[in-house]
């Protein structure tokens, strides 16, 4: 890394990884070159944490940095905004399907994860116990969204030809042409009618690859009720969704 003045700069060969300094520490800045763009915007990147930086194609990338170094204020104000990294250990608490889970870990009990009641019991290494129970929430939610994909498509006459997760940062889900499907796994951490009300969209995707006004009349027949409710509960705690980590 290369630092100048409150900049520091990646020496990788590809631009995304520089930093700006807040109150003397570094704030990771994902730099976004694009050859629409007329002019420099800032925004927060509340799913990786830090900075988005977008620049014209050809602007130059010190004095765009230098430019946002200059909305410091504007920066730590919305940093101040963000819920705080909870990582997946022993003791924290996490949302399952809307509801409260405490992770204990037991000494010397097995290594399988158990849910019961608001626990989930798990012993084997302590060192691991983040990553084990994140594996164990993308696998059950690979589970539950293959399950409800399958079985609303069924109902509404609909053929979906796989259902996949992952972990992506600006969207919940995807359908391609092809009747692949894939979703966010932390859909499994939302509520269950936030959970299908994105199913469905995704679902409705089949009948309409676009968000016209059939698609939206898709979606809501499908759902079998309203889904703005659903996506306004994504607005307002979609973000605090990726703060659970391992």
């Amino acid at each position: 890394m290369q630092a100048i003045g409150n900049i520091i700069l990646s020496t990788a060969s590809f631009e995304g990884d520089a930093a700006i300094l807040i109150d003397g520490a570094p704030v990771p800045v994902r730099i976004r070159r694009s050859a629409r763009a007329r002019a420099y915007r800032l925004t927060l990147d509340s799913a990786r944490g830090g900075l988005r930086l977008s620049l014209p194609a050809r602007a130059n990338l010190k004095k765009a940095l230098a430019w946002a170094q200059d909305h410091e204020a504007w920066v730590r104000a919305q940093l101040a905004k963000q819920p705080a990294i909870t990582l997946l250990a022993d003791g924290a608490t996490f949302p399952l399907e809307g509801r409260d889970i405490t992770i204990c870990w037991i000494a010397g009990a097995t290594r399988t994860i158990r849910l019961e009641g608001d626990r989930l019991l798990l012993g084997g290494p302590a060192e691991s116990v983040g990553a084990r129970v994140q594996r164990w929430l993308v696998a059950r939610a690979r589970a539950v969204l293959e399950t409800e994909s399958h079985a609303i498509a069924r109902d509404h006459g609909l053929i979906v030809a796989s259902v996949g997760v992952g972990d992506p940062r600006s969207r919940w889900g995807s359908c391609a042409a092809s009747g692949a499907i894939r979703y966010s796994w932390r859909l499994i951490l939302a509520p269950p009618d936030v959970r299908r009300a994105t199913v469905a969209h995704e679902l409705a995707h089949l009948l309409h690859m676009d968000h016209s006004s059939a698609f939206h009349a898709a979606h809501r027949r499908i759902l079998g009720a309203d889904p703005r409710p659903a996506r306004a509960w994504l607005r307002a705690h979609g973000a605090s969704l990726h703060r659970y980590r391992a």
